[in-house]
């Protein structure tokens, strides 16, 4: 299946965004074990989610075989969720999830007195889980894996009898997805210490809490795109705070430099444009990698040029993102390079776009979502698959339609 997308040149309108996926995730886990009874509000409905959810209920944890599907977060925090719940398990995924390491998980897990082995090719999934209590101690990571093995390892070590210390070596990526991490935990009852490169957790109880989930930042990216490079855009997001713990909050600050000014409001974000806009961008999104598309994307279409770095997990994303942006950037007319696994630039070279091109979107939601808006600039977009939202987002479609977009399958 494919969609036809057709954009409007002006957007006024107000959106209700996504819950966030990376925080209803990370509370699932945390009220898991807090052992709390009461329901979280405003949890995510993205399939990453539900998935989670599908975990918790008593015929996935009870029959002891969970699939996790496409999602790479779930199967994070789960492998490290059920190597401390007392049982046998088995943990797996769709073809793609099968091709993501996980073993720099599973190693640390095992060397804290994990049980689990792989079954199929070593150092992916699926995996076989035997729940055992965790003593603990101290381990050695280096600081630019995937925040989500740091994140699945933190939540379960006040757990462990002697807690946990993590020693991160090196350049550490993604820091705002661990400041979250922490601050989620705090909220609910462990304290947690942060100093330098090192992070200690001693054993400690959580505490049950209610717990109300913020609008998703992430998928605000898409809007702040649409409203770059729309002729006229008034947008106002629901549900987003200024203090934010979340780190794509960040989008707001960088879509200055694009034209799009910020107003915060009690309960939500209203988008307008400045037309104060750089001759080129510069950022490191080391700490923002799901930013990466929505920018690569924005940039090209209002003729911008770009270097971005600190893309390397971008690699092992849903797809290999440095690649697939590269490809399907090409296919609309634009030459982006790569260097060093981690930098993408483009420097205002074109080539002749394929008539009538069909973005592929790798199973991979962001692809699609950041793809989307540049109807806009070009008249019209194909998307594959476009069904990948449901990742994340759901009722993106709907919502694209709702300001104006037509959407033909």
């Amino acid at each position: 299946m494919q969609y036809k997308i057709m954009a409007p040149k002006a957007i006024n309108s107000t959106i209700f965004l996504p819950s966030s996926k990376s925080i209803s995730n990370r509370a699932l886990i945390l009220n898991a074990l807090s052992m709390n009874t009461s329901t979280l509000e405003n949890l995510s409905d993205c399939d990453d989610t539900n998935v989670m959810i599908d975990a918790f209920k008593s015929g996935s944890i009870g029959n002891n075989l969970i699939d996790v599907k496409a999602a790479g977060t779930s199967m994070r925090f789960l492998t490290a969720l059920l190597a401390i719940t007392p049982g046998e398990w088995i943990i797996t995924g769709t073809e793609r999830m099968q091709e993501r390491p996980i073993n720099i998980l599973v190693e640390a897990l095992t060397s804290l007195g994990a049980r689990i082995t792989y079954l199929g090719n070593i150092g992916y999934p699926p995996l076989k889980i035997k729940g055992t209590a965790l003593d603990g101690g101290e381990i050695y990571l280096s600081g630019d894996v995937s925040s989500q093995f740091i994140s699945a390892l933190l939540m379960i070590a006040p757990m462990m009898s002697k807690g946990l210390t993590i020693h991160l070596e090196g350049n550490i990526v993604s820091i705002p997805y661990i400041k979250l991490t922490l601050g989620m935990m705090a909220q609910f009852g462990v304290k947690t210490h942060w100093d330098d490169k090192t992070i200690k957790i001693y054993p400690e109880e959580y505490k049950p809490t209610h717990y109300v989930v913020e609008s998703d930042w992430s998928a605000a990216s898409y809007w702040y795109e649409m409203a770059a490079l729309a002729d006229d855009a008034h947008i106002e997001l629901k549900g987003l705070f200024k203090n934010s713990m979340q780190g794509d909050s960040k989008v707001a600050e960088l879509f200055a430099d694009l034209g799009i000014s910020t107003e915060y409001t009690d309960e939500s974000v209203v988008l307008k444009k400045t037309n104060k806009v750089t001759k080129k961008m510069f950022h490191n999104f080391v700490n923002e990698p799901d930013l990466a598309q929505t920018f690569v994307v924005t940039c090209c279409m209002m003729n911008i040029p770009f270097m971005f770095t600190g893309l390397q997990s971008l690699k092992i994303k849903e797809t290999d993102r440095i690649e697939a942006l590269k490809a399907e950037m090409k296919k609309l007319g634009y030459l982006i390079y790569d260097s060093e696994n981690s930098i993408l630039e483009w420097n205002g070279e074109k080539c002749e776009p394929e008539a009538d091109a069909v973005i592929r979107t790798y199973e991979d939601h962001r692809m699609a979502m950041a793809f989307a808006p540049a109807a806009i600039k070009l008249g019209h977009i194909n998307i594959a698959h476009p069904n990948v939202v449901t990742k994340s987002y759901p009722r993106y479609w709907n919502d694209l339609k709702h300001v104006g977009f037509t959407v033909e399958e």
